[in-house]
């Protein structure tokens, strides 16, 4: 996984890696985009995920449906994590955080993986309710499949207005 700033247009709303990783361990969701070989189009989707700390995220989702029929089709995608935003009008201005990714999206992983993923993601989202998430993981196992991004590349980008701007 290369953090990549080199080719963002805006040089002066580079993110450090520090800042990305903490985004990307702390975001909540991202915009997944891939493209839609059925359509000849793309498709674009929010979705919840998780980082693993090192170089893939794993997103959950229904066994069938668009989204894995596109990532069948063509296993290359893109992340939009989105952090902080705030507008501000008086100034025609939005500040903002974000990281974007490239990566290849998986499917079929192995059941062990598949629940490790799970209960990384009831460590992000639910960590209070941990034994009873468990339990709905389980349960439903049979109704989830798991997405896994290895992360290519990525970059950080953000902005921040001065009282002075």
């Amino acid at each position: 996984m290369k953090y990549i700033n080199e080719t963002v247009r805006r040089q002066d709303r580079l993110m450090n890696e520090a800042d990305a990783k903490t985004l990307l361990e702390n975001g909540e969701y991202g915009i997944l985009s891939m493209c839609d070989d059925e359509t000849g189009g793309a498709y674009g989707i929010p979705v919840n995920y998780v980082w693993d700390g090192h170089d893939a995220l794993y997103i959950h989702c229904a066994p069938e449906g668009r989204k894995l029929r596109c990532i069948a089709g063509n296993p290359n995608v893109s992340l939009c994590v989105i952090g902080h935003t705030h507008l501000i009008p008086n100034k025609f201005t939005t500040e903002y955080e974000s990281v974007v990714l490239s990566g290849t999206a998986r499917i079929h992983l192995t059941d062990e993986e598949k629940m490790q993923a799970l209960r990384c993601i009831l460590s992000k989202f639910s960590p209070a309710d941990k034994v009873v998430g468990e339990k709905y993981a389980r349960n439903s196992f049979h109704r989830v499949e798991i997405i896994r991004i290895d992360i290519t590349e990525w970059s950080g980008k953000c902005k921040h207005v001065h009282a002075a701007d």
